[in-house]
């Protein structure tokens, strides 16, 4: 069976956040396996990436240029589309997600993933053939045991 997967900002902002401690590692880690495995990035989660971490201060302006640059030559990026929008917003009319949330799995549904890694989503939902995993929840996380 063939697997794609997503990642949430949530996961991109601790792979560069050190006060995150066990997180920071844990990201670090499913970055490093995700290189291995056909896993695509969102527009959205790279332009959320950024506004947290300048407006946090995490990384100045042009370190987080160069990050999200970096993970563009990493990984396929999707975007969004009208349908993806339209989607989202039954997501928010019909199963109540919160809209970011449901334009984040809209686009990368249309985009074919199958596993979105995220701490925001209900963990080991399925919903519209993309299940949700909180990687964070899991003590030795291994992508290759979901694959």
């Amino acid at each position: 069976m063939s697997i794609r997967i997503s990642l949430d900002t949530n996961i991109l902002v601790y792979s560069i956040d050190i006060d995150a401690k066990e997180k920071h590692i844990r990201a670090v880690e499913i970055m490093r396996q995700t290189r291995q495995v056909d896993c695509v990035l969102t527009v959205q989660a790279l332009a959320e990436f950024f506004v947290v971490v300048t407006r946090k201060q995490k990384m100045p302006i042009d370190e987080a240029v160069a990050q999200i640059e970096d993970w563009q030559l990493l990984f396929p990026l999707v975007g969004t589309s009208p349908e993806s929008l339209q989607a989202a917003l039954q997501a928010v009319q019909q199963h109540h997600f919160s809209f970011w949330d449901a334009m984040l799995w809209a686009s990368v549904q249309q985009a074919g993933v199958t596993l979105l890694l995220s701490e925001d989503c209900q963990h080991q939902r399925i919903f519209e053939h993309i299940q949700f995993y909180n990687p964070f929840l899991d003590e030795c996380f291994d992508l290759q045991n979901l694959i």
